[in-house]
């Protein structure tokens, strides 16, 4: 029986060469992403910045609609059709996205990093990325075997095939494929298919291609539920994140204890968070996780 972990963990992402977070505070960020620094809305940055001046390429300036909205302003000069960064051997496009995003989430870095070393030692190892985005955490799964990459976006999931091949891994088994997560989860547990490991980052709400609806507090149970019958005691992880949702992590570990009860293994959460440049560094909570790990 997989053992839920009375304690919460933080996972912390340091920068590396192409991203760092180099100051906090006043509900805001300043973060380099290559040779470019941008200024993004953070809420929980709750505490005063460190430095009185930043100086950034853009700002993300957010509407009046908490749920939605704002623009980028920009007082540099900003490659409109983005510029490559790396993570590791995983190369990738950064661009300024309407959403606030820049292509990819840096926060993501540890938990791929975790993944792999979950999986170390199992050849061939068969993984699925739900909620793929643009494909950086499923290129860093595609070094250890077959990925299935599922995003409702067709253009995130272009932009994840571009990154591809940015990273010359076109030869590499991946199946990258637009549809809805839920259904093609469905699907695969109809079909019975299974999985060594599963990462899924559902957004609070969300459409499919054909505009099937997806509300994060009704559909992730039975998401999650699917996501089990697709991993048997020989597999090795499930790891699901989740921003901006009035949820705990404790919640999301209890559904996991539930519904993983019948395989061995262990059931942590936590906060998924990324710790400023420097000795002095804070650290800056970005999301919420839980994951299920069975060890080799």
């Amino acid at each position: 029986m997989a053992q839920l972990s009375p304690d919460p963990i933080i996972m912390t992402g340091e920068g590396w060469a192409d991203y760092g977070l180099v100051d906090s505070g006043h509900g805001r960020k300043l973060e380099r992403y290559g040779p470019h620094r941008f200024i993004r809305p953070e809420p929980q940055a709750m505490w005063a910045p460190r430095r009185e001046d930043w100086q950034a390429d853009g700002e993300f300036i957010p509407g009046s609609d908490e749920d939605g909205g704002g623009r980028w302003h920009y007082s540099g000069r900003v490659p409109e059709n983005g510029w490559p960064l790396s993570w590791r051997e995983v190369t990738f496009n950064a661009q300024c996205t309407p959403f606030r995003h820049l292509g990819f989430f840096p926060d993501m870095a540890p938990v791929w990093d975790w993944m792999r070393g979950a999986l170390g030692g199992k050849p061939d190892a068969r993984t699925m990325n739900l909620f793929g985005y643009t494909g950086v955490g499923t290129l860093a799964l595609s070094e250890c075997g077959p990925v299935t990459h599922v995003d409702a976006s067709k253009k995130s999931v272009a932009q994840a095939r571009e990154n591809s091949a940015l990273s010359g891994t076109d030869d590499r088994p991946i199946r990258w494929l637009v549809d809805d997560a839920a259904k093609f989860a469905a699907r695969e547990v109809r079909r019975g298919n299974r999985y060594d490991g599963i990462i899924l980052d559902p957004p609070k709400f969300g459409r499919g291609p054909k505009g099937e609806t997806w509300r994060l507090e009704d559909s992730l149970p039975g998401l999650v539920a699917d996501c089990r019958q697709l991993l048997d005691a020989d597999s090795r992880f499930l790891f699901l994140t989740v921003y901006a949702v009035r949820m705990s992590a404790v919640a999301l570990g209890t559904m996991l204890a539930d519904l993983f009860a019948d395989l061995p293994g262990r059931i942590e959460f936590g906060d998924l968070a990324v710790r400023e440049d420097g000795d002095d560094g804070r650290l800056l909570p970005t999301a919420i996780f839980a994951r299920w790990h069975n060890p080799a």
